[in-house]
């Protein structure tokens, strides 16, 4: 089943775009292979208003979020996950504003055991567990843990249907899931746990709006289903392999190769589920079939 990707995408970074009643996007202007056009900024509510995801520490995008609420009060900083594209802006907002900060917690994976990637200096103020509510005078959100892309992923959903899907579904692509913090079992339970939502919208961290949120989660479920089924093919005909090395057969000689070392990350995470699940072994950084 093919993903029907959205990546038209006209939004200009530092402006605050309404996308849907009480919701303004800000595209912070960093740019990549991982962030595609950036992170988006989530301001929801108005007079009082909430911050989702302040993104990196850039000045560019503080003074975005500032000028876009001035004349408003900032009462909330959320955080989805402590990835270093989501998270460092948090500090010099709070400086700027006085806002208690909300996240599941702190990074959960040491940097010398593949947490690299983290914002290892943030702590929220607030701690949201599952099923916890964030309330301000016109927003009430549920936070939804949803491991997967980072053990400590939050998305947050509104009553009248519209979900901050953060880094778990996003609009543009298919999301990273590259262990030890990236855990594949649990990202299909938690986009499983996201299908069950009566969602209309969903507001991810990278690309744009998504209505219609149900056809595409679908897609994506399928689809790393199927990609799970060929890396067990692949592994039983190699008989022995390393995560690396079933790039090739997995995703075929196309692949751009500044892109391999993060799709051996993926194929990792599809091996250690299979590895939990008894249909592969596992020796060292090599993989067998069982």
């Amino acid at each position: 089943m093919s993903i029907p990707f959205l990546r038209d995408d006209p939004v200009k970074p530092g402006e605050a775009v309404p996308v849907a009643p009480g919701v303004r996007r800000i595209l912070c202007d960093n740019p990549g292979p991982f962030t595609w056009r950036g992170t988006n900024t989530w301001l929801i509510g108005q007079g009082r208003v909430a911050v989702l995801d302040p993104g990196p520490a850039d000045a560019a995008q503080l003074a975005a979020i500032l000028r876009a609420t001035e004349g408003e009060t900032i009462t909330h900083i959320l955080v989805s996950h402590t990835h270093r594209d989501h998270s460092p802006g948090v500090a010099a907002l709070q400086a700027a504003t006085g806002a208690r900060s909300h996240g599941f917690g702190p990074h959960l994976t040491p940097p010398d055991q593949g947490g690299e990637g983290g914002d290892h200096s943030f702590t929220p103020d607030v701690r949201l567990a599952d099923g916890a509510v964030v309330e301000g005078d016109e927003f009430r959100l549920t936070a939804i843990h949803t491991p997967g892309h980072c053990a400590n992923h939050l998305c947050f959903a509104r009553d009248d249907g519209v979900v901050f899907s953060a880094d778990h579904v996003m609009s543009w692509s298919t999301t990273v899931v590259s262990p030890p913090d990236g855990d594949m079992a649990a990202y299909m339970a938690s986009l499983s746990k996201l299908a069950a939502q009566d969602a209309s919208l969903y507001l991810p961290g990278h690309g744009p709006p998504l209505p219609n949120p149900a056809p595409f989660v679908a897609a994506l479920a399928a689809h790393r289903l199927e990609r799970e089924a060929k890396v067990l093919d692949a592994l039983r005909a190699a008989r022995r392999a390393t995560a690396l090395a079933l790039v090739p057969p997995v995703y075929g000689p196309v692949l751009e190769p500044r892109l391999v070392p993060a799709a051996a990350r993926s194929l990792l995470a599809h091996l250690l589920k299979l590895v939990a699940e008894g249909q592969a072994a596992r020796d060292g950084e090599s993989f067998e079939p069982r």
